[in-house]
């Protein structure tokens, strides 16, 4: 109970910063063009996508990404919601990084540059045909492969996830406690951020449980970081009392 009154006490703090300057959505379009020119050569882009640039809508990713990770994930948004798939590519990547996670030899596999690109390519059609992925998830996860690209597919996972998110006007916060947020307190928090948003928006709250920080809690929403944990109050009052005392004030 007192834990729980502690949680409390702080969402009006955490409504408080997270309202002290609006949030910034960055958007920017990237065409297709420049993005699979820097993933791979113009007979792959042909295999990735080949309908007619002439008659697709243009596609905006609704998050500028950056990196060799958020180019893939730009590229494969561009696709996928060309084909009215962007749910499905996204469950599918989701469903690869789990099983990865789940699997040693699998995620050894996944990382090992050693392996062929021949032997690569093979592996991950086998595995795309019998989890009867889209054709789009297929043909990605063959170029990653074929790039030697796999490695990173958890990251682009992740990237594509975040593109999909801000699509559907979603905005993760992560919160982070010692132990699990109680069922009132989390709703509260929900509805403050979801409040801040305004219409339009959706909070999806995630929750990570991380004893490091002794107590307290850290909320990360949009670009800010709210971080009223014990462990920075120490911090800070380790630097205050490090600080010499001017007597002769």
């Amino acid at each position: 109970m007192a834990m729980a009154g502690r949680f409390r006490s702080t969402v009006p703090r955490v409504a408080k910063s997270l309202m002290s300057d609006s949030l910034s959505t960055h958007r920017s379009t990237v065409q297709r063009s420049l993005l699979c020119s820097k993933l791979t050569d113009p007979q792959q882009s042909r295999n990735f996508s080949s309908a007619s640039p002439s008659k697709e809508p243009k596609i905006k990713v609704p998050v500028a990404m950056f990196g060799g990770s958020g180019n893939y994930a730009s590229a494969l948004f561009i696709a996928a919601a060309k084909a009215k798939a962007l749910d499905k590519v996204e469950s599918e990547l989701l469903d690869l990084v789990a099983a990865t996670a789940k699997s040693p030899t699998f995620s050894q596999f996944m990382k090992d540059l050693a392996v062929p690109a021949d032997t690569r390519v093979k592996a991950v059609t086998e595995i795309c045909d019998q989890a009867k992925f889209s054709e789009i998830t297929k043909n990605f996860l063959i170029l990653l492969a074929d790039n030697g690209r796999l490695r990173h597919v958890d990251t682009i996972a992740k990237r594509f996830s975040d593109l999909t998110m801000a699509h559907r006007g979603e905005i993760k916060a992560v919160v982070t406690t010692v132990i699990p947020l109680p069922a009132e307190e989390e709703k509260e928090l929900k509805d403050t951020l979801q409040e801040i948003l305004g219409k339009g928006k959706k909070v999806i709250l995630e929750q990570k449980i991380d004893p490091s920080i002794l107590g307290g809690i850290v909320v990360e929403f949009g670009q800010k970081v709210f971080d009223a944990s014990i462990k920075t109050r120490a911090k800070q009052m380790e630097r205050f009392l490090r600080n010499p005392v001017n007597f002769d004030v």
